[in-house]
């Protein structure tokens, strides 16, 4: 297996869109630096381990199409004998136990149990509810546990707290009642996108690109109603950040969404659910704005690369 197949394999620009998952969950409890803040290893290491599940999922994908790939797109990694069966398992297997293992250190039991449900919803789609009607809600399931375990993250060197925060936009804490609403986004996004790309070979119906386009309107409405009325330590200029990154989100994603209820080809899909996995970042940057502008910033510079690289290796 050389780096290209590897690359090929895990999908490696769509890992961009990782990190702002959990970063947006530790968000919505509480500032990323300061007082009440969680220290700064495991603000890397929530991302770290998200980012190792992630790759087992996509990894594991393609050791369970391998014989769909062959007929479907035989230039994959392990259709195109580029990358053997049991490599892509092993792969999968390793990278799940290391993910689990990272948010075990990081976030404690708490991080421990939701990492485990995440890998467990990531090899339940994968294996068995891809091409089900469970199978949009299982992947959107995925991403909000995703946000919920950098929530997980956020938790005091001591004893853990109390699980309810008592307002919505409540700072500090370990608990995971203020991060509900981020990972919804992500769950109705996500969901989205997902049942969108089931056209990518063959085409979709107008209807199933008209309700992914409903779901990115719908969340970046509330994206933007968050940013302009949650409590907690803010600025009003992140406030308005937030707001336009939501709208952003909304355009860039409804746009090709749009064209593809319009033109439901296998081409115009395609391009609708590149758009859809990079649209995650403006997203993601919008739920981080508000208490963290500058890590949105950082987040948001991600967004080209990941077009860009996109060009050489694709995400989907």
């Amino acid at each position: 297996m050389t780096p290209r197949d590897l690359a090929e394999l895990v999908r490696l620009p769509a890992v961009l869109t990782v990190p702002g998952d959990t970063l947006a969950g530790s968000a919505a409890l509480g500032p990323l630096r300061g007082d009440g803040a969680p220290p700064a290893w495991r603000t890397v290491a929530m991302p770290v381990a998200s980012t190792c599940l992630y790759w087992a999922g996509m990894a594991l994908n393609d050791w369970a199409d391998r014989d769909l790939d062959a007929v479907e797109r035989p230039e994959r990694p392990i259709p195109s004998g580029r990358v053997r069966p049991r490599e892509a398992l092993g792969l999968a297997a390793g990278l799940t136990a290391a993910g689990v293992a990272v948010a075990a250190v990081a976030g404690g039991a708490r991080g421990a149990v939701i990492a485990t449900a995440l890998a467990g919803a990531v090899w339940a789609y994968d294996t068995r509810l891809k091409d089900t009607p469970a199978g949009p809600l299982t992947m959107g399931a995925a991403r909000g546990l995703d946000v919920l375990l950098g929530a997980a993250g956020h938790r005091s060197s001591g004893p853990a707290p109390d699980v309810t925060v008592p307002r919505a936009g409540g700072a500090g804490g370990g608990g995971l009642r203020a991060a509900t609403l981020p990972a919804a986004l992500l769950f109705a996004h996500t969901s989205g996108v997902t049942l969108l790309s089931r056209g990518e070979v063959h085409g979709t119906r107008p209807a199933a690109a008209a309700v992914a386009g409903a779901l990115t309107m719908v969340t970046g409405s509330a994206a933007g109603a968050l940013a302009l009325t949650r409590e907690g330590p803010s600025s009003r200029a992140g406030a308005g950040v937030a707001a336009a990154l939501a709208a952003t989100y909304a355009a860039t994603v409804g746009r090709a969404q749009a064209a593809a209820v319009h033109t439901p080809d296998a081409g115009t899909v395609r391009r609708a659910t590149g758009a859809g996995i990079r649209g995650m970042i403006p997203l993601q940057a919008a739920l981080l704005a508000r208490r963290a502008p500058l890590a949105a910033l950082g987040l948001l510079a991600a967004g080209p690369v990941a077009k860009r690289a996109s060009k050489v290796v694709s995400p989907t």
